[in-house]
């Protein structure tokens, strides 16, 4: 299994071309496998790989693709894997069908909580072709399920960032100063948000100064428009006790030390909610929402596990503002809504900032998706003869 194909057409711009690219990387830096990325949006993963500059270019051991309507006639790879559910193109498959012997292929699922992952991770796909069979793999925080991504020697080198870089110099080295020494650092990085009105009013007229952290992406009109004025990349805007600084978009790494050096961290998506996992730092989730608020089953599912653990009013003030959060209403009632669940929030975040330790520790005792990902296909392999 030398050579390994992953297929990603972008539905949320960056989460998904996001945790394609950091999967390929690892598969490449830890077994040595040739990886050709497919992906459909160029612009996108050039936001997150600055160096993907040309159809072809192979950056970190990784071959990167442009995924084309008309799609070239290429040898399959001994492993194909189509994350999210995207469809492979006609012509691959056929070509995979003739391919002697065929290759490995894998649907790599979305992540979730959800009991039934486990039953049915590694399971195949009830295709009507017996040519070709599809496995399923479900990323997942249990045993049973195929584990986080996670680079080898991540929590080494975060750890070791931050005694080499701490928060202040990394700050300023991006033109940002903290009000105080005790301001709340929040990094902000989600979907188009109603109920940011709400929260940033609190964070104005609080006790404790905030320090508002926002790469460039969705959430920004929204916190432009309640605050009444424009905030261009570079911006920095105060508000009573809130501070606010706009940095621009930003790469895997850079964002991971911004992750890491936050207070709280209200992430997005799927890329940079398990990211913020790692950093062992409160976050709030933002999903991405979906039909008949089909989402938010995933999100209690997330939220009985996380809370394992935590005190009972604890517990209920991280659910309830996440919920909050994620709330699907109209902008007045989810602006009320976030807003009234922020101060038992608040109150709480010590105790979360441990769990949130915690939580890191128990997830990085577990194997990671690429391991987890490498053993079974090694095992079908086997399986086939």
């Amino acid at each position: 299994m030398t050579k390994w194909d992953i297929f990603c057409r972008v539905v949320d711009n960056y989460g998904d071309i996001g945790t394609c690219w950091r999967l390929a990387r690892v598969l490449a830096a830890r077994y040595g496998v040739d990886v050709r990325l497919w992906v459909d949006d160029w612009a996108a993963l050039a936001k997150v790989c600055p160096e993907a500059v040309r159809d072809g270019i192979e950056v970190a051991g990784v071959e990167l693709r442009e995924w084309m309507e008309v799609f070239p006639l290429v040898e399959p790879a001994d492993v194909v894997i189509e994350a999210f559910a995207c469809e492979l193109p006609v012509a691959h498959m056929r070509a995979m069908a003739a391919r002697i012997p065929p290759p490995l292929w894998i649907n790599l699922e979305y992540l979730s909580a959800e009991d039934w992952v486990r039953g049915c991770n590694g399971l195949p796909s009830p295709r009507a072709d017996p040519t070709l069979t599809k496995y399923f793999f479900f990323p997942g925080f249990i045993e049973g399920t195929g584990g986080l991504i996670r680079e080898t020697g991540l929590l080494v080198r975060r750890d070791r960032a931050l005694l080499e870089c701490p928060r202040a110099d990394w700050l300023r080295a991006r033109g940002v100063t903290p009000q105080c020494a005790d301001a709340l650092l929040v990094s902000l990085f989600s979907y188009e948000q109603p109920g940011i009105g709400g929260l940033l009013r609190c964070w104005q007229v609080g006790d404790r100064p905030v320090l508002l952290l926002i790469p460039e992406g969705k959430v920004l009109p929204g916190v432009e428009a309640a605050l009444g004025t424009d905030l261009p990349v570079g911006a920095r805007l105060e508000r009573g006790a809130l501070r606010v600084a706009v940095l621009p978009f930003m790469g895997q790494n850079d964002y991971d030390g911004l992750l890491w050096r936050c207070d709280l961290n209200l992430v997005r998506g799927e890329d940079s909610f398990v990211r913020a996992q790692w950093a062992g730092r409160p976050l709030v989730w933002h999903i991405y929402p979906q039909e008949d608020d089909a989402h938010l089953v995933k999100l209690d599912a997330f939220l009985a596990l996380y809370r394992t653990g935590l005190g009972a009013a604890a517990a209920a003030a991280l659910a309830g503002f996440w919920r909050a959060w994620n709330g699907g209403m109209e902008a007045d009632g989810a602006e009320t809504e976030t807003a009234a669940a922020w101060p038992a929030f608040a109150r709480a975040l010590p105790e979360i900032g441990r769990h949130a330790r915690a939580w890191c520790a128990i997830l990085d005792a577990r194997p990671d998706l690429v391991d987890e990902l490498w053993r079974f296909c090694q095992h079908l392999r086997k399986k086939s003869g």
